[in-house]
């Protein structure tokens, strides 16, 4: 089971819905048990780094998303839920993450307008990695952020350009995670979760 992780933070209807589309059996849920039994983790994120992070903290759920992932299975973060997945945060402060992913999270300081809200094309890095099966190169995805992961970059599947590079998708092993939106890129979007359903079959 698709398990989205429900910490009080994040847009989990859309997200949901999202996997839905794609034929992806999934659930929204906090249960300790529910989590310890899926063959996936979802962990979403919309807002501050420190916020969502106090929120994981006071969720409990900290420990079994790190069990999970040290058990080899599967983990999608996605947007705030990605940047998460690094060892700090540089918002309003320095803040730790989970530290599953190595590198830090930091401003888009940038000429451009920031945050970069809108639609912005994908490069790829690895374009033999399962995740883009059903996407090509230049396909526009939804992103909507004003802090980007500055990390050394050997997880990087696919970026975009925003004056800067900036991470788009990421994959160390069994944790995968995008800067944008999937549930809100369309058919792009869509097909990316479609090829990641084929993995946690």
């Amino acid at each position: 089971m698709n398990v989205i992780l429900d910490y009080d933070v994040g847009n989990l209807a859309s997200v949901l819905r999202g996997f839905e589309k794609v034929g992806i059996p999934s659930i929204v849920s906090k249960d300790p048990e529910v989590i310890k039994n899926a063959t996936s983790l979802v962990l979403p994120g919309v807002g501050a780094f420190k916020d969502a992070m106090e929120a994981l903290k006071k969720s409990g759920l900290i420990p079994y998303i790190l069990d999970h992932v040290s058990k080899k299975k599967y983990l999608f973060g996605i947007c705030l839920g990605m940047q998460l997945l690094y060892e700090k945060g540089y918002e309003n402060g320095v803040f730790d993450g989970l530290g599953i992913l190595k590198g830090s999270v930091r401003f888009l300081d940038i000429n451009l307008k920031v945050p970069q809200m809108g639609w912005n094309t994908l490069r790829f890095e690895k374009k033999d990695d399962p995740i883009l099966k059903y996407i090509k190169e230049d396909d526009y995805v939804y992103f909507v952020h004003s802090y980007y992961v500055d990390s050394s970059n050997t997880e990087l599947v696919a970026y975009t350009e925003y004056e800067k590079i900036v991470p788009a998708i990421v994959r160390d092993q069994n944790v995968y995670a995008t800067q944008f939106h999937p549930e809100k890129s369309g058919a792009v979007g869509s097909n990316i979760l479609k090829a990641y359903g084929e993995l946690i079959i």
